[in-house]
């Protein structure tokens, strides 16, 4: 899974001498939370973030509704937008848990996607949760369950084996580190078309493994 089939392609985009207030306007239009500020040849410049268009607590006290907006009104792109230097961007052949990575560790909501300066998508943590909703199966109806397993070599195919040993087939998985349990993983298995019980029983028969969540799941 890489950045290329998950970002958002030809994002909406502004100059820098685009009017703030045009700016926030398309944002609002468009439903979207961050806004790629180009030059020429769409030569990534700087970002717009709806943060960067609030009007500070402080000032709202002192200013009428007509003051906030001719405020705006006086302001360009290039006035509000974290400028280039200051922006974290990503490369569209990177995968998809180093852009995650990349941006929990800057702490950013999104990443422009550029190719030799160039804005060629952006990628957020809205997209990032939609690839996760899907990895999981979210859209499909089946029984989910969570079972913890000891983190060594061959306890995944413990599972995969028995779901396997019955015809039925795993239509999602993942696995992660037990919460404060060092040692364990949690693995969550999604299965269509199985009796939920027949499932939890195969799965609690697995030694050392202990089912801690079931759930169907509708579509």
């Amino acid at each position: 899974m890489l950045v290329k089939d998950y970002m958002t392609r030809h994002p909406i985009m502004v100059t820098p001498e685009t009017p703030a207030s045009k700016a926030q306007r398309l944002m609002i239009e468009n439903q979207i939370r961050h806004l790629p500020v180009v030059g020429s040849g769409k030569r990534l410049q700087g970002l717009i973030t709806r943060e960067r268009l609030r009007v500070p607590p402080t000032d709202l006290g002192s200013l009428n509704i007509w003051e906030i907006s001719r405020l705006l009104s006086d302001l360009q792109a290039k006035d509000v937008m974290i400028k280039r230097i200051d922006l974290v961007t990503i490369a569209p052949d990177i995968s998809l848990e180093h852009a995650a990575h990349i941006m929990i560790q800057n702490k950013v909501g999104c990443l422009p996607v550029v190719e030799d300066e160039i804005v060629v998508g952006i990628i957020s943590e809205v997209d990032m949760l939609a690839e996760l909703f899907e990895l999981l199966g979210g859209n499909v109806a089946g029984v989910r369950v969570t079972i913890r397993v000891p983190d060594q070599i061959g306890e995944f195919a413990k599972i995969t084996s028995a779901i396997a040993a019955k015809n039925w087939g795993i239509y999602a998985s993942g696995g992660v580190p037990a919460p404060k349990m060092p040692g364990f993983w949690d693995v969550v298995v999604k299965v269509r078309e199985v009796p939920r019980d027949d499932l939890v029983a195969v799965l609690k028969s697995i030694s050392g493994h202990k089912v801690i969540d079931v759930r169907e799941c509708t579509d």
